[in-house]
């Protein structure tokens, strides 16, 4: 019997639709799960007559493939990734290849490449999004790791991933050591950003223009025309016209109190180890561990008070302003993004190349959008731009919506309704755009207390200052 090309590792849906997608392609696929259970359920029902191997033991299913042997793993992040890598390096060979499909810390991906590296073999960490549906048609796929293995995978993930308009694949080689895995980390983190603007349009519709379900369903459908076009935006439309048994608008029935699974928050620390402004989904992510102080808000609504809403007097103004505000706040969410990845690439010399990036995020995975093509085009004119604000499309654009974006803003505030990330992306806008911060008062301040020093404006950068604030004869320390 013909050895399998790759082998696959975890059968829960997205392990089980990625060997279906590859299979489909022409690739034979071996499979392992440690219920073995799961592997013949999976043998017997959806990959009957198929070219997809079930295995039982770790030496039958690395036997099965040829070598190169490629061993994919769809696990759970953490132990078990590092548990299956020590079953899997005594049975393998120099050159044989492991890859990490999880969504792995991008620092454990790196520590992982150099140790397997250091039994002569191959490792990959890569991003794989568009959750169960993208692994059965085309993902988006973001590896990192060893570069030699990047040859022995290239024709498979690109035949398994989703295809652009223009016919590109949305699977490219992103950096060495864990360079894939930051990347599909940040864009979660802007996934974050993504769905909280749009959740947050969502309510001004809902409790400032009071808006029915049906209306705002065919509000998202016409931002979805035009410069919004999105996967997000698409789903978004489709939500609010689903309806319960009983014709009542299901997304009402639905509990305000939202969940996540860590990329976000690991996006947001790794803004704050790096010194990078990541404010719009740092919110993002605050604002999901505030809708889980569910019982708290409540007993709050029984106790505070705020502004009574009114109504904008021309609604249908407002809701151009809306999507100008959720535009503009989608600039600076991938704007924000794009920096972190640049500090990152610039730390830890991945050399990334953004305009690839942006591309790889058209089709497949969540945050698809017309807009990665403006990002990718972007990056074309300029490899080294260092904001996306500096770029003139985009710069035009914020330009063109600010007016929009500060009356939504404001209306919000007014009424007391909460806009965190509409209303943190424009003071980033507005701090982005200052040429003097009042920072100059905190420097003043931490000396003061501290003797932490200073620079002034009209020395040369690079000499610190201490001044005696108190104006006694010691110096001012903690």
């Amino acid at each position: 019997m013909e050895k399998s090309h790759i082998g696959l590792i975890g059968l829960a849906v997205m392990g089980e639709n990625l060997a279906l997608n590859m299979e489909s392609r022409g690739y034979r696929v071996s499979v392992f799960n440690r219920s073995t259970e799961k592997v013949k359920a999976f043998t017997d029902g959806r990959a009957a007559d198929k070219n997809i191997k079930g295995t039982y033991t770790f030496e039958d299913f690395v036997s099965s493939l040829e070598k190169p042997r490629k061993v994919m793993m769809m696990v759970k992040a953490g132990e078990p990734v590092d548990q299956l890598i020590d079953r899997l390096i005594p049975l393998l060979e120099p050159g044989d290849i492991i890859i990490d499909g999880g969504n792995s810390n991008y620092a454990n991906t790196g520590r992982r490449t150099a140790y397997v590296e250091s039994n002569d073999m191959l490792y990959i960490g890569t991003g794989v999004s568009g959750g169960e549906e993208g692994a059965l048609l085309g993902p988006s796929i973001m590896p990192g790791g060893s570069p030699g293995a990047w040859p022995y995978v290239k024709d498979i993930f690109r035949a398994v991933a989703a295809k652009a308009d223009d016919g590109l694949p949305c699977a490219e080689w992103v950096g060495k050591n864990g360079a894939g895995h930051f990347v599909k980390m940040v864009h979660n983190g802007i996934e974050y950003g993504d769905m909280q603007i749009i959740a947050e349009a969502y309510f001004l519709m809902k409790n400032l223009l009071f808006m029915n379900h049906e209306d705002m369903a065919w509000v998202f459908t016409e931002w979805n025309k035009g410069d919004l076009d999105s996967y997000l935006i698409e789903i978004t439309a489709d939500i609010m016209k689903f309806k319960d048994d009983d014709g009542y608008p299901l997304l009402e029935k639905i509990l305000d109190r939202a969940g996540q699974k860590g990329t976000g928050k690991w996006t947001g620390i790794e803004a704050l180890e790096k010194g990078t402004p990541l404010t719009l989904i740092a919110e993002s992510v605050f604002a999901r561990y505030l809708s889980a102080q569910k019982d708290l808000r409540v007993k709050a609504s029984e106790i505070t008070t705020g502004p009574e809403v009114r109504t904008p007097a021309d609604p249908n103004r407002f809701l151009k302003d809306l999507k100008d505000a959720v535009y503009a706040a989608k600039i600076i969410s991938y704007a924000q993004g794009f920096e972190l990845m640049r500090k990152a690439s610039q730390e830890a010399s991945w050399m990334l190349d953004y305009g690839s990036i942006a591309r790889l995020w058209r089709a497949g995975c969540i945050i698809r959008s017309v807009f990665l093509d403006d990002i990718s085009k972007a990056y074309d004119r300029k490899k080294d731009l260092e904001n996306l604000i500096l770029d003139d499309f985009f710069r035009l654009k914020i330009e063109n919506a600010q007016e929009g974006w500060r009356r939504v803003v404001a209306t919000a505030v007014v009424n007391g309704l909460p806009v965190p990330a509409l209303s943190s992306a424009l003071a980033y806008y507005d701090s982005f755009r200052s040429k003097t911060l009042p920072a100059n008062l905190l420097q003043a301040q931490r000396d003061y207390f501290g003797a932490h020093t200073y620079e002034r404006n009209d020395r040369p950068r690079g000499k610190y200052f201490h001044t005696n604030w108190t104006g006694k004869k010691r110096d001012t320390t903690l």
